[in-house]
């Protein structure tokens, strides 16, 4: 079973269920990584500016250029020659680097920032988005029942079932609630703060089980009359009637197991057909230069002790 992704209590009048709630979808998608063919590398996402983008808003922190090395003496650089890597070769592909130039940016250098309707940009600091978080909830509070059918499911966001808490002394209330919603018909709507997200949920029974439903707001389902209107045309009884008759000879119970995903299975028999890429060797982790240094020397010395042992002279043989 997945691991919950919450656990607290339904509040149902005076009666409190102890309950878990777990995913009841589980997304199938196939995701793919991103590589380079040249060198057959990861491809990595980092936090970079670029040189030609212009700042979207005035900085009052100084930027720091890096720091400059001075080259060291001509001796010190020949007896390191050979311990420094080769100097990579430019790809026929490699853009001009002045276009492409990029600083890497620290975490700490990062601001949040929204763009208003109004074009201005604001910005906000982590400290105060810290201070707005919803205290993270333990109840759901059923604060209304009402008809699932008058909920559109343009509304509906993300599913999940809830179990009872088992040795809790939750099953009794919970079994109460979940049949006597089921005689009733209807849905409790309630409200609770998943992570650091609020959300309204409505709370439906199902079969043998109660399902939630996080529910987008009302201000977060647009208008669909902002998309499209219903051109005010004349529809006869004779048209009409056929419509209705085929959509009875469609008409049939829903299956949910015949609707399958025809692409993510033509993708998975795709790569189930080809030949795995050849892994590239695990490379050695290369050896610091402090302990290359100390291998070194000790290789010197053991080498010179060696070299005397060979000059020592024999002691001849008494006869």
């Amino acid at each position: 079973m997945r691991q919950a992704v919450w656990s607290g209590s339904i509040n149902f009048g005076l009666v409190s269920i102890p309950v878990k709630l777990y995913p009841a979808t589980d997304p199938k998608d196939v995701r793919f990584h991103l590589y380079d063919r040249r060198t057959g590398k990861r491809v990595r996402y980092e936090r970079v500016t670029r040189e030609y983008e212009p700042p979207s808003f005035a900085s009052e922190v100084p930027i720091v250029a890096p720091p400059t090395y001075a080259p060291a003496p001509r001796e010190e650089r020949e007896a390191r020659e050979d311990l420094r890597a080769p100097e990579p070769v430019p790809h026929e592909d490699s853009r001009d680097e002045t276009i492409a130039a990029a600083r890497t940016i620290e975490a700490g250098d990062v601001v949040r920032g929204v763009e208003l309707p109004s074009g201005e940009l604001v910005t906000v600091e982590e400290e105060e988005l810290a201070s707005l978080l919803p205290e993270r909830s333990r109840t759901i509070d059923i604060e209304e029942f009402v008809d699932l059918a008058e909920i559109d499911p343009v509304f509906f966001e993300k599913s999940y079932y809830v179990a009872p808490q088992w040795s809790s002394g939750a099953e009794k209330p919970y079994a109460l609630l979940l049949r006597a919603m089921q005689a009733a018909g209807m849905v409790g709507i309630g409200r609770f703060v998943l992570r650091t997200k609020p959300h309204l949920v409505a709370i439906r029974p199902l079969e043998k089980v109660l399902g939630l439903e996080t529910l987008y707001f009302g201000d977060e389902v647009r208008n669909p009359e902002e998309i499209a209107r219903v051109p005010q045309i004349s529809v006869s009884d004779r048209e009409l009637k056929m419509a209705q008759q085929l959509i009875g000879t469609l008409a049939t119970e829903w299956v949910p197991e015949k609707h399958a995903d025809e692409y993510r299975e033509g993708l998975l028999e795709l790569l189930r057909a080809k030949p795995a890429t050849e892994r590239a060797p695990e490379a050695e982790a290369p050896m610091p230069i402090a302990d290359l240094m100390a291998k070194l020397k000790a290789s010197v010395e053991a080498a010179k002790q060696r070299t005397a042992t060979a000059r020592k002279p024999r002691s001849k043989r008494a006869g």
